[in-house]
């Protein structure tokens, strides 16, 4: 099943605050991303009756493995992305704002070809 880019930022987004802060609620994806509540709270509900995620009686919301699986692949595609486009010059901003959308529609093939040709370059 194909899985919706805005799905895959929701996802990484939540690794990315749980690495920060810990415990994750749907106020907080809001706040990181400026998007509403409701919004936030919509999106929520899609990804718990699709199985990525969990949502405690507190409002926790936890990955499950498929939710993580995805969540790490697009934070190591975020990461390593805005890396090299920096280190060949590119503003921190503009990486990672290219990088953000250039995570979401790069083969898998063209992904580890870069990440090769980058780890190389160590």
């Amino acid at each position: 099943m194909k899985i919706h880019e805005s799905a895959e930022n929701y996802l990484e987004t939540i690794l990315i605050l749980e690495k920060r802060i810990g415990m994750v609620r749907s106020i907080d994806i809001a706040t990181e991303l400026d998007y509403t509540k409701p919004s936030v709270s919509v999106a929520m509900k899609h990804l718990r009756t699709d199985g990525y995620i969990e949502v405690d009686k507190g409002g926790y919301i936890t990955l499950l493995d498929k939710g993580r699986q995805i969540a790490e692949k697009m934070y190591e595609r975020h990461t390593l992305i805005t890396n090299w486009l920096k280190a060949i010059g590119v503003s921190d901003g503009v990486a990672a704002e290219d990088a953000c959308k250039i995570e979401h529609v790069i083969s898998e093939e063209s992904f580890e070809a870069i990440k090769r040709v980058i780890s190389s370059d160590n």
